[in-house]
């Protein structure tokens, strides 16, 4: 085989390899991931779910906020004392900064005193956010 086929198919094998981790990271939660211990209504601008918040940060082009927006919107309507707040991320750049959000949609979820307690970078499961919100309501203030 000549160096060029080789060349092709570690170019192949390196694309497979980069998908399917891609869609195995892209959209679950795992635990917080900044130094920031609590968000404040005031950082958002608006007030915070009494049980738990999906706090998602968008932008405009971005065709997975879109399909985010909607998945959190129904877990709002299923949960009680759930809020789902939308933030453009380009519009609250100093607060994407501090909480180093990276891509969008981001979303944090937030227990009742606005603690982070998960995150996800993508378009999340509707399964998925159900279980990390279990975790944010469940989770006891210190």
């Amino acid at each position: 085989m000549s160096l060029g086929l080789w060349v092709l198919a570690g170019a192949l094998v390196a694309g497979v390899v980069l998908s399917v981790l891609k869609s195995w990271i892209d959209g679950r939660f795992r635990g917080k991931a900044s130094e920031v211990d609590r968000i404040s209504a005031a950082d958002v601008g608006v007030e915070l779910g009494e049980r738990a918040t999906l706090l998602q940060f968008s932008s405009a082009f971005c065709a997975p906020c879109r399909v985010t927006r909607r998945t959190l919107a129904e877990v709002e309507g299923m949960v009680e004392g759930v809020r789902h707040v939308e933030l453009d991320a380009e519009s609250h750049l100093d607060l994407v900064r501090k909480l180093d959000i990276l891509r969008t949609p981001t979303t944090l979820v937030l227990d009742s005193t606005g603690a982070v307690v998960k995150r996800a970078s993508g378009a999340p499961r509707k399964p998925d956010v159900i279980a990390a919100l279990a975790t944010a309501i469940d989770h006891q203030p210190n």
